[in-house]
């Protein structure tokens, strides 16, 4: 691990909890890390440290960037997993709580070990909730709430948290599941947070799923975070894709047999809970 000398060590924070977003597999229109990404600039992350990017990534697939200030200064910036800390303030001005927030792109090599490490520096941070975030592409329109299923292995979180299942996925995985089986096995309890992404709008960014994710987060830790620009960027993104869809007649079909048959099986999102924890975060963020 490549070091920053930190203020504080991992050890030392306030009741922590840890987020992690990987791009790439994970991560359809990037609305995981752009939520991880929102939430350290909001809050003022502090980067603690980077791994070693030569032991887990193809520079082939994931490459380096080269940046200029000027023709004959340039900077290179390799693919790395990033560890930083941000703090949530208290009424009375004190840390409430830390949240640990990991992010980089999905690793290429030696995932095992690569999980291993991870887990090593959760350990030494002792969270209290570890929180897996990530993002798919559906079958879902993009005119609705957007979906977020939420699932965990741990009782004690399955029966304080009514909206969590148990996991019932089968099939190929991502870092994101292999962490989060990881964490489980060490005994960190672990909740996965899944944002559905319209296939058809596909492209990042989709504000709209990373508010989503936001606002699931908030409830989970049940302290107010800072939605920012994001409400209306959302906002502003639904209405281009209408304007998108308006301009061809057979997208516009899609997207209406998408509504009739979302609302047939019933919006989880318009249900009375979705309401009282929407009361919830404004209740937060007011005080």
């Amino acid at each position: 691990m490549a070091v920053n000398r930190p203020t504080r060590e991992l050890r030392d924070l306030v009741d922590p909890v840890v987020l992690m977003a990987f791009s790439g597999w994970n991560d359809a229109a990037s609305a995981a890390t752009s939520c991880l990404d929102h939430i350290a600039e909001t809050l003022g992350a502090e980067r603690f440290f980077t791994i070693d990017s030569e032991d887990y990534y193809d520079f082939q697939v994931n490459r380096p960037v080269i940046r200029r200030d000027s023709p004959t200064s340039a900077v290179h910036e390799w693919p790395e997993t990033t560890v930083s800390v941000a703090s949530i303030l208290g009424r009375d001005g004190e840390v409430a709580r830390d949240l640990v927030l990991i992010t980089g792109p999905e690793p290429n090599l030696r995932w095992r070990s690569f999980t291993q490490l991870v887990v090593s520096a959760l350990r030494s941070a002792q969270p209290s909730l570890v929180i897996m975030l990530g993002a798919l592409l559906s079958d879902c329109p993009h005119t609705r709430p957007v979906p977020v299923s939420g699932s965990s292995i741990d009782p004690r979180l399955l029966d304080e948290m009514s909206e969590l299942d148990l996991p019932d996925y089968e099939g190929p995985t991502g870092i994101v599941g292999l962490l989060s089986e990881a964490s489980s096995e060490a005994g960190l309890p672990t909740v996965n947070l899944w944002a559905s992404v319209p296939h058809y709008v596909a492209h990042p960014p989709n504000p709209k799923a990373t508010l989503a994710l936001l606002a699931k987060v908030e409830d989970v830790i049940d302290l107010p975070l800072d939605p920012g620009e994001l409400t209306e960027l959302a906002k502003a993104w639904e209405r281009g894709v209408d304007e998108l869809a308006a301009e061809d007649s057979e997208i516009a079909e899609y997207v209406s047999q998408l509504e009739e048959s979302q609302d047939e099986q019933g919006i989880p999102e318009a249900s009375g809970d979705a309401i009282a924890a929407e009361f919830q975060r404004y209740l937060r963020r007011r005080d």
